[in-house]
């Protein structure tokens, strides 16, 4: 046997022998490595299915309380927006909160649909803009069915320059104090409407019309 042959049989066995050496000690953590992979990439795929699922169950239930509402079986909606409420999943309670106080609104129980804005407003789980937004539907109902201090109690903090809201809340409180007698207010809270170039249209073309009335009207002197 040459040299060579002889070196590299010995290589050989050298490199064997550490690969063996380095398998017993690592082996069976790699095996354990792999096994934690397909676990854990079988319980990711059956998690997304479950969320799936859940979503796709309370989207259905959703859109079946929406169809219940607008056929006018509002009992049938409300039950079903209550269970949605509890048993819902993802943004779908909060959707069903929202369309229960509607509905509420809808067969005239005015107060049962501000308590349920309320409720809504004062959840401090619930994103900041979805609680204006339940402010500002419960201070629309309390224009007809309240007091002045009831809406602005609800939306004056929604009335500052920088709120995208402001439009609406002005327009909730200009015609609660028109209503109330108080028309120098009301005319105040309609020009800040028509003057704002970030209003919407139509709320600055109804802003205008109220403002022509009130002066029209004197009441405002």
């Amino acid at each position: 046997m040459s040299d060579d042959s002889f070196f590299r049989e010995v290589n050989e066995e050298i490199r064997k022998d550490r690969a063996k050496a380095i398998w017993d000690r690592f082996g069976p953590l790699a095996i354990g490595l792999a096994v934690f992979i397909v676990i854990a990439t079988a319980a990711f795929v059956a998690y997304e299915y479950w969320v799936e699922s859940r979503a796709n169950r309370s989207g259905d239930a959703f859109s079946q309380a929406l169809t219940l509402a607008n056929s006018g079986k509002s009992d049938e909606a409300l039950a079903a927006l209550k269970t949605l409420e509890s048993e819902g999943y993802g943004a779908y309670p909060l959707l069903a909160r929202m369309r229960a106080a509607t509905v509420l609104a809808e067969k005239q129980d005015f107060a049962g649909a501000i308590k349920e804005f309320d409720q809504v407003a004062a959840d401090n789980s619930i994103p900041a803009a979805l609680r204006d937004i339940a402010r500002l539907r419960a201070a629309l109902l309390l224009v007809d069915h309240g007091s002045y201090a009831d809406v602005s109690a609800r939306v004056e903090t929604l009335t500052s320059d920088t709120n995208t809201l402001r439009h609406a809340a002005r327009e909730a409180l200009g015609l609660s104090a028109w209503k109330e007698g108080r028309a120098a207010d009301a005319l105040k809270l309609f020009e800040q409407i028509s003057s704002d170039e970030g209003a919407p249209q139509n709320a600055r073309e109804r802003a205008t019309l109220m403002s022509e009335l009130i002066r029209g009207s004197g009441s405002a002197s």
